[in-house]
């Protein structure tokens, strides 16, 4: 089995503003919220998205990266 490095940054966007910002992502939690540092708007993800990484960053959450499952917390 071929065994995936994810990466762990991703540069999240604010829908609002379009301030954006590159952060770490947390390997074993989901991060469902995100205060935006330009709006100071307060996202979370959009309908079926794991995370605020899945909806606003240029890289998907690291368990989406390896496995494809996400974060495993979506409502």
């Amino acid at each position: 089995m071929l065994m995936v490095t994810p990466e762990l940054e991703s540069m999240i966007t604010c829908p609002v503003c379009g301030h954006a910002r590159i952060e770490r992502m947390p390997v074993d939690a989901c991060q469902y919220f995100y205060e935006c540092r330009g709006c100071g708007v307060l996202l979370k993800p959009k309908a079926g998205d794991c995370c605020v990484f899945c909806s606003y960053g240029t890289v998907k959450c690291p368990p989406k990266q390896t496995d494809g499952t996400g974060c495993g917390c979506a409502t």
